[in-house]
């Protein structure tokens, strides 16, 4: 839940992002379109019944009276120049006189905007050569509208605005549109709520339900191999080694040329007692609570090294594994160093374990003969198959890297979760 609600966070934040720059953006071109219609009506109500002859040749007088005229325009502090331009690009009116009967390159808008075009507006500081006392003053709204004198000649009002303004405006309709942008996300995440509850409860059951059924699972194998290890222990050993000691009496009473037969039945007898007696050993599994990991994979190794096969153990001592965990490590080990000692021709085997904050690993490496994957595997391997199945249903994984010739690798991983949950 913590997960899907952090997801939910970074799923809100992604998407009011972008929205909150689109509302930005949507706000600044709405106040860039107020500041074209205000200079429209300027430059239509109040210069142009003033832009005659006398003031298209820089009549002092008709530059005063438009400059009385612009006075209670020009007294909003957020109204920094005005400039009307002819179609040459000449300035033939500013408040700033010196600019006045310059000449300037029209830009390709600028006869768009002669011929009837659209009034343009933008945010943007300000480097061009007319521009030399607006350069110093940062960001300013620069507006362009068309109009036209008395006479019919076609002008270009130009007027500068402080960004102040537009700013306040575009912060305003930001701030307005944010909260229910907000709100109607955190509703659409509190909807989901109650049912990614419902359905994170309902994983956690089955997952405790699952893990359960496979402690079962496991319980339930070792169980049956501590029954196969008793009635091997308790009948079948106990007959053949009381036939042993028959055989070894007929050996020594019997009739002379029979007692070499009777010897070699004993000493195969004898042998088959000993393998029988290590494959009891092998499936009665120890008490891993009492004795530890550690301990039980050094038994476990004993017999083995009995019989010439050097093991290396790479064992830390015992940390905090659950019972569960050791058990899947212990079988895990168990059925590697088997097919080792039975199928892959090894004369060294190196057993290693793993344990940290992320969870265990155990490795089993021989210097056997291997096999080919892609033909299958040799001899069976049906433990380690079916373990491999019961590893992956616990949350874990077990891999087999085998080369012809360059031995075989058993490595189960299981992940510090599996202890908790079991």
């Amino acid at each position: 839940m913590a997960k899907f609600l952090l997801m939910g966070f970074l799923a809100l934040l992604v998407v009011a992002t972008p929205v909150a720059f689109w509302i930005r953006a949507a706000a600044e071109r709405h106040a860039l379109n107020n500041a074209v219609l205000l200079t429209q009506r300027v430059a239509d109500l109040a210069i142009k019944p003033l832009v005659n002859e006398a003031l298209l040749a820089g009549d002092p007088s008709a530059l005063a009276a438009l400059d009385l005229a612009l006075q209670p325009w020009r007294s909003d502090a957020s109204v920094l120049r005005i400039k009307v331009w002819d179609a040459d690009g000449r300035v033939v009116y500013s408040d700033m006189r010196s600019l006045v009967g310059q000449q300037f390159d029209l830009p390709a808008w600028g006869r768009d905007l002669l011929a009837g075009g659209p009034g343009t507006a933008t945010l943007e500081s300000q480097q061009e050569l007319e521009n030399e006392y607006e350069s110093a003053s940062g960001d300013l709204v620069e507006v362009y509208v068309s109009s036209a004198a008395i006479d019919g000649t076609r002008l270009i009002f130009e007027a500068y605005y402080d960004d102040g303004p537009m700013r306040v405006e575009q912060d305003a309709v930001l701030y307005s549109m944010i909260p229910p942008l907000l709100l109607s996300l955190a509703a659409l995440q509190l909807a989901q709520l109650p049912p990614a509850f419902r359905l994170a409860r309902g994983i956690q059951e089955h997952q405790v339900a699952r893990n359960r059924l496979l402690k079962r699972a496991i319980e339930a194998s070792d169980l049956e191999r501590r029954r196969i290890a008793r009635d091997l222990h308790d009948e079948v050993i106990q007959d053949l080694s009381g036939l042993g000691y028959a055989l070894e009496s007929e050996e020594h009473h019997g009739l002379p040329e029979q007692q070499p037969v009777f010897g070699g039945a004993r000493r195969i007898l004898q042998r088959s007692v000993r393998a029988l007696r290590a494959i009891t050993s092998e499936l009665y599994p120890p008490d891993l609570e009492q004795l530890g990991l550690k301990t039980s994979l050094e038994r476990l190794v004993e017999p083995h090294q009995e019989r010439g096969l050097t093991v290396r153990l790479r064992v830390p001592e015992d940390g905090p594994l659950d019972l569960a965990v050791s058990a899947l490590l212990y079988r895990v080990a168990r059925e590697a160093l088997s097919n080792s000692a039975k199928h892959s021709g090894a004369t060294t085997v190196v057993l290693s374990l793993r344990t940290d904050h992320q969870g265990s690993e155990i490795s089993i490496s021989d210097n056997g003969k291997g096999f080919d994957k892609m033909q299958g595997s040799v001899d069976g391997h049906l433990g380690l198959r079916i373990l491999k199945d019961t590893i992956r249903e616990a949350g874990g994984a077990l891999e087999i890297l085998s080369v012809p010739g360059a031995g075989t690798t058993v490595t189960a991983r299981l992940v510090s979760r599996l202890a908790a949950a079991y």
